[in-house]
């Protein structure tokens, strides 16, 4: 994807003085020219969204920048970029969108509670404009919940318990990735001519965890209902007719 320096600045939350900042200091590479219109890609918004990390963990630009020399060096640009582009890349499958305070009521029928609820849960993200929803489909699937009997307070305590199993779960994967892919890369030295290998296996990691659990989990929870269910009739009183 082609961007502007104008819509890079905007898709990365800075501006487009600090970019040409960026690569007047050697932060950032130059983007590809056709005519004068300067052309930048995922790579750059990779590198942008690292550099803003790092200089929020205290690092100079000056530290920075020397940084990313020492990694060119030894990787090449390039690869540099791509492994930077698959690290920075997201594992949403949606995009997040801008909802006003009626429109979270009208489509997702959010009242207050469950609005104060959401927001601690990071599924609604207050901002000046009105609220970022990260994942629609969770707010979807929550109103069809409730639909369903489940109450708000229920469910919040729910969302809860299940970022935290999920947060094992993705760290059993990235512990998974780094003892398997990356320290045997490591201990070989982190040859440049394998970079493109690992960050192809870093790339496909996120598709084929979610392609691995949602099957798993279908087949776990059916086998949950049917246990609840035998449970629940064997305890359930005989209704007899007169």
């Amino acid at each position: 994807m082609d961007l502007t320096i104008d819509q890079l600045a905007q898709r990365t939350g800075t501006t487009s003085r600090n970019i040409r900042a960026y690569q007047e200091r050697g932060l950032l590479p130059p983007p590809r020219l056709v005519g004068r219109t300067g052309h930048y890609d995922e790579g750059h918004v990779a590198r942008l969204h690292h550099i803003a990390r790092l200089t929020e963990r205290g690092f100079s630009l000056a530290a920075i920048r020397e940084l990313f020399q020492a990694w060119e060096r030894g990787y090449g640009l390039a690869d540099l970029l791509g492994f930077e582009e698959a690290l920075d890349a997201s594992w949403r499958q949606e995009a997040a969108r801008v909802f006003t305070r009626e429109e979270l009521a009208t489509e997702f029928d959010v009242d207050d509670d469950s609005l104060e609820g959401s927001v601690a849960l990071g599924l609604v993200v207050p901002r000046d404009d009105g609220y970022v929803v990260p994942s629609a489909r969770v707010l979807y699937a929550a109103r069809e919940l409730r639909s369903a009997g489940l109450p708000v307070e229920a469910l919040l305590t729910e969302g809860a318990q299940l970022f935290t199993d999920l947060a094992r779960i993705a760290q059993r994967w990235v512990a998974l990735f780094l003892d398997e892919v990356w320290a045997p890369y490591v201990a070989a030295g982190m040859p440049p001519d394998d970079l493109p290998r690992i960050t192809e296996s870093l790339r496909r990691l996120p598709p084929l965890a979610l392609a691995t659990i949602e099957p798993l989990f279908a087949r776990i929870m059916e086998n949950a209902v049917a246990e609840a269910a035998a449970e629940a009739l064997a305890i359930a009183p005989t209704v007899t007719s007169e």
